[in-house]
């Protein structure tokens, strides 16, 4: 068994030659992802989708790079592949959350106690505003919001030059603004 303090390099590493040393980065990394893939299509979806990405990750892992230490991103850019097969989905709950204002997932602690009244008023016009992004410029955005991806590592996540993430990102958040009169709830610092 490999020693939970190893990188998820080191991880990918040995399961190339012990299969079950991939369990542990399936442990460490199956509740973020699965929450991303809830956040984007809803449980019911997410399931699939979180089993989908680690099963896929197992097949390709041999392809790896393995001077990558830290494997969030290649995770996020399979799930995210996944998720835009279910494009329609996710733009159905979006138009859904935008007219009723409730999202159709579980909350969860975090996301109650950051439920603030200012933020709830700005859930349904934000979920709109998503709705009507294009997938990539959406795909940047949320790996950056809510998955809390360095613009870099979204990059590398979608297959994309830094460039062109930077400059998704930029055409999201100034949609998102525009909707939400200036106010961008999904930056967590700059556009950089």
């Amino acid at each position: 068994m490999v020693a939970v303090t190893a990188g998820d390099a080191e991880i990918v590493r040995r399961s190339r030659y012990e299969p079950e040393c991939f369990a542990a980065l399936f442990d460490r990394h199956y509740p973020v992802i699965h929450g991303y893939a809830a956040r984007r299509l809803g449980r019911g979806l997410a399931d699939d989708v979180a089993a989908e990405t680690f099963l896929i990750a197992f097949d390709r892992r041999e392809r790896y790079d393995v001077s990558r230490d830290d494997a969030r991103p290649w995770l996020y850019g399979i799930a995210s592949n996944l998720i835009a097969r279910h494009h329609r989905a996710e733009v159905r709950q979006y138009r859904a959350l935008a007219r009723t204002g409730t999202s159709g997932t579980a909350e969860g602690h975090a996301d109650a106690v950051a439920g603030r009244i200012d933020a709830q008023a700005a859930r349904g016009p934000l979920a709109a505003a998503l709705g009507g992004l294009a997938r990539g410029d959406r795909d940047v955005l949320l790996l950056v919001a809510w998955a809390q991806l360095s613009l870099q590592e979204a990059a590398a996540a979608l297959g994309i030059p830094a460039g062109t993430a930077r400059s998704r990102l930029h055409r999201a958040r100034k949609k998102i603004r525009a909707v939400l009169g200036e106010t961008d709830p999904t930056t967590l610092g700059d556009d950089t």
